[in-house]
């Protein structure tokens, strides 16, 4: 069974930084690209960033440009989300996904599998 499981979110700080972790299981997505997805309450799940299976190629939300890094280890399993200056905005609940294939996607149709999602809330 394939699980994804996230960490690492909690309450920040305007200006701080908090770090997400997503480990995989089941199997193995080294050759699957993965992205990061948030959704805030009332609004729809919307792109954050995204890596290739090498971690060559990423991909982040304009938002988050000069703020966020993904990054992945493919040995053991795991993509990261490394969130500074985090904004009131950033709040919301940040889910973890495996692309289907190679391609990195920035829509959430293109993720087969997801995460149960992590909790993150800025306070100003």
């Amino acid at each position: 069974q394939v699980q994804l499981v996230e960490s690492g979110g909690g309450l920040g700080q305007a200006g701080g930084s908090l770090t997400l972790s997503c480990a995989a299981s089941g199997r193995t997505f080294s050759r699957n690209a993965m992205g990061w997805f948030r959704q805030a309450p009332g609004k729809e799940r919307e792109f954050v960033a995204a890596i290739s299976w090498s971690g060559e190629v990423t991909y982040l939300t304009d938002s988050g440009k000069g703020r966020f890094t993904i990054s992945r280890d493919n040995d053991k399993n795991t993509v990261v989300l490394q969130m500074n200056r985090l904004k009131p905005g950033d709040t919301a609940v940040y889910y973890c996904a495996a692309a289907m294939g190679v391609v990195v996607g920035r829509t959430t149709s293109e993720y087969a599998h997801w995460g149960q999602g992590t909790q993150v809330t800025v306070s100003s």
